[in-house]
């Protein structure tokens, strides 16, 4: 049977006013591109903006999910943009890697089938690997003294190769270029052609008289490389995989580990660490947190904020983990990239407060404006009825300012406002208007606030002496657990990641496990309804090329159009669309179709919150601290389960479990993060 043909992804196009055709190397690590426009099809992403980043400067990007915050990090991770210097070393973490491709790869790269977790990291600097490589094979021929010609062969071979990563540099300039200078870079290739075809035809042929000479450069080329080993600090490089594996959670054995033995979620960890271990001027982190426990995260935030000569661009969901990193603010809206200094919280109260002001300085220039254009008339007609000149003259005058100078009365540099200095050019009118930033439309992410009403009190869920073990562990995950469940609680449950959190509500919300021995009590309301997102809700939804979100939820179609208008998805997204193709954040809403209706008198979320852009989160959360349910949330979202569970004159309690037990922090979350940073101040200093 052949094999389905994948569709193929719509191709980024990317172009830049400034550097168009500047691929040349520069001694600057900043990014300056003016006039950036990138498009993916017939979608446009950026338009006419300017990207500038700064080396030192940490930026979180911020932007609605499918605005193209991953397109942009992608644009500028595979040098799509004309006039990024191709000497910047840009490191690029995505969000997701196609598992079909991890696949492929896997079976095109058969011996290494072996490699462990810390030889990948090690293996990901390619540079050093690159290096280390010529250096042995070199040192190799030169100490081979049974033929002389070997490190001459070995040397015209290594030259050989860095003119082949030539002729691809001069490959990419001729295909981006244009015009003259496109003339000239494919004349230059053509000759470039040509040597690397007569290098080629010389590579085997030696000449007696320049063997001697050829040797002594081989032997210069040791000591060149030599010294570049020691200044990148190669002979520590095992040593510096190792901490930065062990600070993102993995434990000694799982570090010799083969590679593909690992889950999806552990193999993220690994790229992560891999990007960490090699020298950058840009990282770009697209939801690096996505997969991390809080142990870990917080490794991760003192790990980003010591890279302080390097640029970070990051995309995160978790408002703590931005806060805590973002020097600056890029917010891409409607195809631009707005800039603000601070972090994000700071952004939301400056641009609410500045929407507050200019609100107040146009209603006051309204009520001005209608005083004026009273003024004015009442002018007007006793210049008619009197014949009075002065009174026209008055009425043309105030209708001069009514005219050209309503609108904003302040300078650019805070000042009273110049003509000539603050509005140069050609305008209609002397004044700009005041224009009152339009926030982006609410996300749309609605939790039924109201159940089915029960006919009889009790308790939801109730467990007592619970306890679970998987098949062949020696001690149990869960060890005579006691807890309660009533309509409208909120529990909270944090811990590391294996600490039998997802186990717990896994045993809640099913009466038979799938696999492992439950015992004790567990009793349910008989009359209630479990809405349970587990982690692998998302993983679950059908992956074929055909199946669209109204074919999955099956129904009446008004009826599901209806629930997915409420959670953002309308139209040709739901009814064309396959949900292989709908990005993380639309496949979390539904994921959450299914679990909201009908909606149930207990809701139980798993790390919902991975892939939902931070305004979604605020909208989630908003709607749980509404709904009348009862909500048990597990998260390593800091600010997202305090502001779910930790809600004043709300029955919330968070709960911490690990070494089998479930254990009330009567702190809450901050309590939970101190134990944290207590427990591993080693490993963050």
């Amino acid at each position: 049977m052949p094999r389905e043909k994948k569709p193929t992804p719509a191709t980024i196009q990317a172009t830049s006013q400034q550097t168009r055709f500047n691929l040349e190397e520069t001694a600057s690590k900043e990014l300056d591109l003016k006039g950036v426009h990138i498009s993916i099809g017939k979608r446009e992403i950026v338009s006419d903006a300017h990207l500038r980043l700064a080396v030192g400067v940490h930026y979180v990007l911020v932007g609605r999910n499918g605005v193209g915050k991953s397109t942009l990090l992608r644009a500028i991770g595979e040098k799509l943009i004309p006039g990024i210097a191709k000497n910047l070393r840009i490191l690029f973490l995505q969000q997701s890697y196609d598992s079909e491709e991890g696949r492929e790869g896997e079976k095109k790269e058969e011996g290494k089938q072996t490699e462990t977790v810390l030889e990948f990291v090690v293996r990901s600097d390619r540079v050093r690997a690159d290096t280390l490589r010529r250096f042995e094979s070199l040192k190799k021929a030169l100490d081979n003294t049974e033929d002389p010609t070997d490190a001459v062969r070995l040397l015209r071979m290594l030259k050989h190769e860095g003119r082949l990563t030539e002729l691809e540099e001069a490959k990419k300039a001729a295909t981006l270029r244009s015009g003259t200078r496109g003339m000239k870079a494919r004349k230059e290739l053509k000759a470039l052609e040509v040597v690397v075809a007569e290098e080629e035809a010389q590579l085997q042929i030696i000449n007696d008289e320049t063997v001697a000479e050829e040797t002594d450069e081989a032997i210069n080329l040791l000591g060149e490389l030599e010294t570049a080993l020691e200044s990148m600090s190669a002979a520590t490089a095992e040593a510096r995989a190792q901490q930065l594996l062990l600070g993102l959670g993995f434990t000694p054995k799982m570090i010799s580990l083969p590679l593909t033995s690992l889950s999806g979620g552990w193999r993220m960890r690994t790229t992560l660490a891999s990007l960490l271990f090699q020298p950058c001027d840009i990282l770009l982190l697209d939801e690096p947190t996505n997969f991390l426990d809080l142990p870990s995260l917080l490794w991760l935030e003192t790990h980003l904020q010591s890279l302080t000569d390097t640029i970070l661009l990051l995309v995160t969901h978790d408002r703590a983990f931005a806060d805590t990193l973002a020097d600056e603010i890029i917010v891409l809206r409607d195809t631009k990239l707005e800039r603000f200094p601070g972090n994000l919280t700071a952004y939301e109260t400056a641009r609410s407060e500045n929407q507050r002001r200019l609100t107040r300085m146009k209603e006051a220039q309204d009520r001005q404006k209608e005083h004026m254009e009273a003024t004015i008339a009442g002018n007007v007609r006793a210049a008619r009825v009197s014949g009075d000149d002065k009174k026209l003259k008055q009425a043309a005058s105030r209708q001069k300012k009514l005219d050209e100078r309503m609108g904003y009365q302040v300078g650019i540099r805070g000042g009273r406002f110049k003509l000539n200095r603050d509005l140069p050019g050609y305008h209609t009118s002397a004044r700009d208007e005041i224009e009152i930033p339009v926030d982006d439309p609410a996300a749309r992410l609605a939790v039924p606030s109201t159940p089915s009403e029960l006919r009889f009190p009790g308790a939801l869920v109730s467990c007592e002496n619970l306890s679970f073990t998987y098949p062949g562990a020696s001690a149990p995950v869960l060890d005579k657990i006691t807890l309660t469940i009533h309509l409208g609680d909120r529990i909270g449950l944090v811990g590391l990641n294996g600490a039998g959190k997802s186990t717990l509500v896994s045993c809640l919300v099913e009466t038979q496990p799938r696999s492992g021995k439950i015992t004790g009590t567990l009793s349910h309301h008989p009359k209630s309804l479990t809405g349970y997102f587990s982690q692998a809700a998302i993983d679950s939804l059908p992956l074929d090329q055909t199946t669209t979100t109204l074919s999955h939820l099956g129904g009446e179609e008004h009826e599901a159009r209806a629930l997915l208008a409420s959670l953002g998805l309308v139209g040709a997204t739901v009814s064309e669309i396959p949900i292989s193709r709908l990005s993380g954040g639309q496949k979390v809403r539904v994921a959450l179709a299914r679990v909201l209706h009908p909606p149930p008198h207990l809701l139980v979320l798993d790390e919902v919150t991975t892939h939902l852009d931070a305004d979604s989160v605020v909208t989630l959360a908003e709607g749980l601290k509404a709904f009348e349910g009862a909500v048990v949330l597990i998260s390593h979202d800091r600010w997202f389960v305090k502001d779910v569970i930790e809600e004043e004159g709300k029955n919330g309690r968070v709960y911490q479990v690990g070494s089998g037990k479930v254990r009330h922090l009567a702190g809450g979350v901050a309590a939970f993060e101190k134990r944290v940073r207590k427990s591993a101040k080693g490993n963050f200093g």
